[in-house]
Formats: C-alpha cells, sequence, structure tokens
C-alpha cells in the first residue's frame, strides 16, 4: 500500500465565504470551476491541469467537520502549493486583485515562489520554476 499522489484539497467555509473562496481561486489564480457530483451540499470543484484540486464544500451552521480536528491540538496545516507558470503575469494578477503577497527565489529548488493568503486566511504557496536563463 503506498500513496501515489496528491488527489484533491477541500475547503468548507458558511455558503457566503464559500464563493468569496471560489471567486478568488478561479478568478485571481487561475483555477476552472468544473463537473462536481450532485451532492446534497452546495459547493464547488475547481481544477488545475483538467483535474479537480481543490473542493469547496459548504459548511452549515452545527455540522460537524468530516474529519474533525481534535479539541485540544491546533491545526497543524500551514498552506498548500501550486505549480505556476509566467510569475510576472501571475504578480500582476495579484496586484490587479489587491491580494498582498512576497516573493523568494529558491536557488536550492530552482523556483520561484509566491507566499499569500486566500480570502479565509489559507496559506497559499506558487512555485514557478526558474527559466533556462537563471541559474
Amino acid at each position: 500500500m503506498m500513496i501515489t499522489g496528491l488527489n484533491h484539497f477541500n475547503l468548507r467555509a458558511p455558503a457566503a465565504l464559500l464563493a468569496v473562496l471560489r471567486d478568488f481561486y478561479r478568478d485571481v489564480l487561475g483555477l476552472q470551476e468544473g463537473a462536481r457530483p450532485a451532492f446534497q451540499s452546495r459547493g464547488y470543484w475547481l481544477y488545475a491541469g483538467g483535474h479537480p484540486v481543490l473542493h469547496l464544500s459548504e459548511q452549515r451552521s452545527g455540522e460537524p467537520l468530516r474529519t474533525p480536528v481534535r479539541a485540544d491540538a491546533p491545526t497543524t496545516f500551514d498552506h498548500i502549493a501550486f505549480s505556476g507558470a509566467e510569475p510576472a503575469a501571475m504578480a500582476a494578477q495579484l496586484r490587479a486583485a489587491g491580494v498582498a503577497f512576497h516573493e523568494e527565489r529558491s536557488p536550492v529548488t530552482r523556483q520561484h515562489q509566491f507566499f499569500l493568503q486566500d480570502p479565509a486566511g489559507n496559506g497559499v504557496e506558487i512555485n514557478f520554476p526558474f527559466s533556462s536563463s537563471e541559474g
């Protein structure tokens, strides 16, 4: 038995925040809204490269999480990372949307990295490989 890859990540939020998150990941980061099974709850599936990488699910008042966090332990989630292309275009898109971010260059991993938060405060990292002219 082994893990073969990351299938998706799921964010649960009240309906009003759910739409804001959908708009952010779709309109600002460029994921594509796509087909979602006919679940009883509201939600969206957002795609990258033809794969549904982000599931957004409605968190109804009083409804328990499917995978509850222990009450005595804070979450250890820090961020989700995406692979990207065209860092200059993404930087312009983030600035136009008023999204604060900071950039780093990692010679060790040979990539540009953008760090930001989504409207719910979740950490987001976007990695762009160095071009062939970058050392």
